[in-house]
């Protein structure tokens, strides 16, 4: 340890020492212990060159505009100001939002350990003194010494300035930064992801409600048509001309259409308290903007993937593992640098009087500098770095994780996006002709060539064609918004939350404006208790 102190007007000791410090202090700061990190190759997390899901001919992959906006290439506005609500208003981004502000208030937190503390204070106070005793020592005016006082009252004015620094001979608060750095990095990507899967749960859920309503159309109009057949067959039996099982087995086909009616308007239902959910409403609140019924959204594009590297550059998912592993790596770093000495340096600078003017007439001044170095800390110490570099091998494997996973989302959306176009094709092709061999089936019947069996199986024939058509819409609605999802798209024109912005109220600090306060809110005066 050394030390010096200086008197204004006095003279000046331990001038070596202090002048050894800060020699110290400027020529150490340079060595940083622990791993520098360097990102994985492409090799090493085993990213092909090429994806092998075969493109289809013509297909392009899209732009980083099309990606940032990608629902609008379904046509639909309501679909597009869902999206904007949910980025607006969506639980989960407003809590990737707020830890966010967290990790970056975390980051500015850590960078400050770079820079010297500087304090102030000061007292004031007035001291009587009582009976008879040797008296006190009081600073005298102007700077003229001290005197003692053995009787009656006096001011006493003092103020002083506190400064210290650790120097970061090891690196110990470099690294600190760095790894809140990388924190501060992977949660901005976090909110990224999670404004990039909102968007494409926002699709989705759209696209389950507009299939829903389809096929409750085609059931609804099938149970009708089917209705209709059964009051024929009815006429048809008191005239004699069948028999009545003909009507049993009409009335058997009427009811187990009728049957699917209940499930369907349930998926309808779930769909649209979902899309209220993610746009941060209560259920039910944008039922009304769903009437009338409108059919899925037009999805019929051939779609193509970049190289796989860029791919994973437009992962928001992959980029967040990637930061949290550049982290993960730094505070091996801190583990490692509690094992060398550290250096504090600190300074006081203060005077006293009997009056606020004579405070700074006499100063004194110290210079300290301080060096600890663990001994013996049971095994503590490199408990620690084996605890980091466990951590880092953790975010190692995370990030191959996410790597593999995202080439996986692309392959399977590529794949599922081909072969639902082909299956709609197939199937439009399949009501055409389902339809036309019931119109021939009718016109047979009523002739009496046919049976009524031939009749039925004629109709459930199209019914099923109908609603697996309807499904097939959905399906490759649905893998277009996956293959959408896949490429990273959704979160390049995202607003930032405002849960995210810095240096403004948190949200439970504003006003409550409702008179009513929450019926969902415990009482204080009582402790909750099981039954």
């Amino acid at each position: 340890m050394a030390a010096g102190s200086i008197g204004i007007g006095g003279r000046r000791e331990g001038g070596a020492a202090i002048t050894l410090v800060a020699a110290i202090a400027l020529v150490l700061p340079g060595c940083t212990v622990g791993p520098n990190y360097r990102p994985p190759s492409a090799a090493r997390m085993g990213v092909p060159d090429q994806f092998a899901t075969d493109i289809a001919p013509g297909a392009e992959a899209p732009s980083t505009e099309e990606l940032g906006t990608w629902w609008a290439a379904l046509g639909d506005p309501l679909l597009g100001d869902l999206v904007d609500k949910a980025l607006a208003a969506n639980p989960d981004v407003e809590a990737a939002g707020a830890k966010l502000r967290q990790a970056r208030a975390q980051y500015k937190e850590a960078r400050a350990s770079l820079f010297p503390t500087l304090d102030a204070g000061g007292s004031a106070g007035r001291t009587t003194l009582l009976g008879k005793g040797n008296g006190a020592f009081v600073a005298g005016t102007g700077g003229t010494g001290t005197s003692i006082v053995t009787s009656g009252s006096y001011d006493q004015f003092s103020g002083s300035l506190d400064a210290a620094y650790e120097v970061d001979l090891f690196g110990e608060v470099r690294r600190s930064v760095e790894a809140s750095k990388g924190d501060y990095a992977s949660a901005a990507e976090t909110l990224r992801d999670t404004q990039r899967s909102i968007v494409a749960e926002v699709a989705l859920d759209y696209v389950d409600a507009r299939s829903a309503q389809e096929r409750l159309a085609i059931a609804r109009a099938n149970a009708k048509s089917e209705e209709e057949t059964v009051q024929l067959v009815g006429w048809r039996v008191k005239a004699g001309l069948v028999s009545s099982l003909d009507l049993a087995q009409a009335k058997a086909q009427q009811e187990q259409t009728a049957a699917t009616i209940p499930s369907l308007e349930t998926s309808l239902a779930q769909s649209l308290n979902a899309l209220s959910i993610l746009t941060g409403q209560a259920p039910g609140t944008i039922n009304a903007a769903f009437e009338p019924p409108r059919p899925v959204p037009v999805a019929d594009r051939a779609l193509g993937a970049d190289v796989p590297v860029a791919v994973l550059a437009q992962r928001p998912d992959v980029r967040s593992a990637e930061r949290a592993l550049a982290a993960a790596t730094a505070r091996i770093g801190v583990a490692k640098a509690q094992l060398y000495p550290t250096l504090r340096l600190t300074g006081s600078l203060g005077g006293n009087g009997t009056a606020i003017g004579d405070i700074g007439t006499f100063l004194t001044g110290t210079l300290l500098a301080s060096v600890s170095a663990p001994i013996f800390e049971g095994g503590k110490l490199r408990a620690q770095i084996e605890d980091a570099r466990g951590g880092a091998d953790a975010a190692l494997a995370n990030y191959h994780k996410a790597v593999l996973t995202a080439l996986s989302d692309v392959e399977n959306a590529l794949v599922s996006l081909a072969n639902s176009r082909r299956r709609v094709v197939t199937l439009g092709a399949a009501v055409g002709d389902s339809r036309d061999a019931l119109i021939f089936a009718q016109s047979q019947y009523r002739a009496g060539l046919i049976d009524f069996q031939t009749l039925l199986d004629s109709q459930r024939t199209l019914l099923s064609s109908q609603d697996s058509l309807a499904q097939a819409r959905a399906d490759r609605a649905t893998a277009l918004v996956q293959l959408y999802k896949a490429l990273g798209g959704g979160w390049q024109s995202a607003p930032l939350p405002g849960t995210a912005m810095p240096n403004v109220p948190a949200q439970i600090e504003i006003p409550d404006l409702a008179e009513e306060p929450s019926p969902i809110a415990p009482d204080p005066t009582k402790p909750t208790e099981r039954p």
